[in-house]
Formats: C-alpha cells, sequence, structure tokens
C-alpha cells in the first residue's frame, strides 16, 4: 500500500513499526502485557494504530524539529529554549506596555529570547460579565506600540477567519485557541498568511489528534507552526499535564511549547470565573524544559489577585527572572547533553 507523504516523512531512526496511509498494521496488535512492560508503546491513528516499539536508549522526543523564525528569535532546531510571555489580556495601554518593557529588561538580563503575548479579545470567557478586553482594533494598536517602541515580536489569539487580515498586518504569530483548534477555516486562513501560526492542543484532544491539525495549515504551504501543550480536560474543572504529549507532538516535525500557567488553570472552578493553581507553574516549567521542549509560554502580571482575566493562574511579574534563570540552567544541561 502506498504510504502518506506524511508517514515517509515521520520515518527516523529507532521506530521499528510504523501504520500505512489507512492505520494497516505492520505488525500483529501488542498484548497488554507488552504495553506495560514498555516494550511496545501502542497510538491511536485514524483508522488503526501507529506501534512504536521500545527505545533502546533512543531519546524519541530530543530528535530536532525544523526551526521556526519570528524576527530575530529561532525556535526549535536545538535553540535555548524561547519564553512568550505577557499578561492574559490587554487590561490598558500603560499596563501592556509597562509589562513590555519589563519583560524586556529581565530576559535580556538572562539572555532569553522573547515574544511578547496579549489577547485584544478574550472571546471564550466563563461568564457573560468576564473582562474580553478592548477588541481588535483599539487592541492591535496596542501590540503594534509594544511592536515598534520596544523592537519585540508580538502575539495574540485570533478567533474568526474575518480578523485575520487585520491581525496579520500587525502580529509576529497568530495564535490559535485551544478550542478552536479544529475549526479548518480558520487555520486555512491563518496559514495563508504565512505567518508563523501557535496552535494550542485542546484540552479534548489526544496529541496524536495533532498530526491532522497541522496539516491544514501545512496546505497553505506554510511550515511556520508552533504546537503548544496546555493541559488535558481530567474530569470536572481540572487539567492534567502528560509530559509525553511534547514528544508526541514533536514527531510531526514542528517545535512543541508548552503553556505553564494554562496548564494549572482549573476551568470554571471559580463558578463565574476559572481558578488556577498558579503555585505549580515552576514546577511544571521545569519539568517541560527538562523534556527539551523548544519553548515555554507564561502569562505574566504584575498583581494576579487584581488582574481582569486568569489572575489565579497567571505568574507573578517579579518571580519570573529567578524561574529563567533555573530554566536556562535545566536547557542548558539538556541540550548539551543531547549534542553530546
Amino acid at each position: 500500500m502506498k504510504q502518506s507523504a506524511w508517514t515517509r516523512h515521520r520515518i527516523w531512526r529507532g521506530w521499528k513499526n510504523f501504520c500505512g496511509k489507512r492505520g494497516r498494521l505492520i505488525e500483529p496488535a501488542p498484548s497488554k502485557l507488552h504495553i506495560l512492560t514498555g516494550e511496545v508503546s501502542p497510538r491511536k491513528r485514524r483508522g488503526g494504530q501507529r506501534i512504536r516499539k521500545g527505545t533502546d536508549g533512543v531519546d524519541f522526543f530530543m530528535t530536532k524539529s525544523r526551526i521556526v523564525q519570528v524576527g530575530s528569535v529561532k525556535i526549535g532546531g536545538g535553540k535555548p529554549f524561547v519564553l512568550i510571555a505577557g499578561p492574559c489580556v490587554i487590561e490598558s495601554r500603560k499596563m501592556t506596555l509597562n509589562i513590555a518593557r519589563a519583560l524586556k529588561e529581565i530576559t535580556a538580563q538572562v539572555k532569553v529570547p522573547l515574544i511578547f503575548k496579549a489577547s485584544y479579545d478574550k472571546a471564550n470567557r466563563t461568564s457573560i460579565r468576564s473582562f474580553r478586553g478592548p477588541g481588535w482594533a483599539e487592541g492591535l494598536d496596542v501590540l503594534a506600540e509594544v511592536r515598534r517602541e520596544l523592537k519585540l515580536p508580538v502575539l495574540s489569539d485570533v478567533h474568526t477567519p474575518q480578523e485575520i487580515e487585520q491581525a496579520a498586518g500587525v502580529l509576529d504569530v497568530l495564535q490559535i485557541p485551544a478550542f478552536l483548534c479544529r475549526q479548518t477555516d480558520l487555520l486555512w486562513e491563518a496559514g495563508k498568511t504565512g505567518k508563523p501560526v501557535n496552535i494550542k492542543k485542546g484540552q479534548f484532544l489526544a496529541p496524536w489528534d495533532m498530526t491532522e491539525v497541522v496539516k491544514k495549515v501545512a496546505s497553505t504551504g506554510n511550515h511556520n507552526i508552533l504546537l503548544t501543550e496546555r493541559g488535558t480536560s481530567f474530569g470536572y474543572n481540572t487539567l492534567v499535564s502528560d509530559f509525553r504529549s511534547l514528544s508526541i507532538m514533536r514527531e510531526t516535525g514542528y517545535p512543541v511549547v508548552f503553556d505553564a500557567t494554562h496548564s494549572v488553570q482549573q476551568p470554571g472552578g471559580l463558578a463565574t470565573a476559572s481558578g488556577g493553581q498558579s503555585e505549580y507553574i515552576p514546577l511544571l516549567s521545569r519539568a517541560a524544559v527538562a523534556a527539551g521542549c523548544d519553548a515555554v509560554f507564561m502569562e505574566v502580571h504584575p498583581n494576579p489577585a487584581k488582574a481582569l482575566s486568569d489572575g489565579p493562574n497567571m505568574l507573578a511579574l517579579n518571580a519570573l527572572k529567578k524561574l529563567l534563570i533555573d530554566l536556562q540552567a535545566i536547557d542548558r544541561i539538556i541540550k548539551r547533553t543531547h549534542k553530546g
């Protein structure tokens, strides 16, 4: 049976078995005992299973992805990790610029590449009364000022195909929210801009499901794609982080990002708003960098307790520098070890 281009592109050293275009098994399905003992690790794909045997010492995750360039910032390909950070939402022009200046100063001190993020419209809110932001016109103007005055690449969410043309005129990275990650028209329009597209994995998706999501953007000829892990639904109002997801999504060949702040979110946990456990942000960040992720996404605020959106799962700005120093040390060890 003729193999798909995707299958041919994904076969690399260490793979023992793979599926054909329609998911036909090359070898019989493993028993539960084989799975539990680590001899094989099955992962479902539409139409069947793709099977990978034990690694025999091969670190599949550390296989290098392609490099995606955002301005002067390079993500992936074994480069040092990149920070994507900023407030959850644009609360005001002054606060947004102040946070951007603080982030630029902090990251310059520790020499971590920075992409600034802030949402101009938070369309997915728990309550109709929740603060959404200034909207695309004013919000894009604020982000354009950050980009112009501070010389920082900027990222923000896009929610509809209709806003993408305007957004692409300002943004360096178009971000697809997790709940919209399978919206074909949105992905297609974002891909057609040629701009880097950061796709957040839906809380409801398995990591291998992102293969088809990637194809929607790549079908436009745009291969400037980032994939972000932001936690998986685990019962009501709870997310868990499965770090295998980073490895599995890396198999698409694109850089992977770990969203350290939304991963500790408790969606709808406060009845009319989302809760969160921000005390676990450093822990999960360290684990993700140790796993070799290409970038870490964090929402930060000078005073999370008074933030207008997602305060319970944001990192205090004054805690960022120490955390970055820790992450940088881990990143150097992991990537130096792999090169060796």
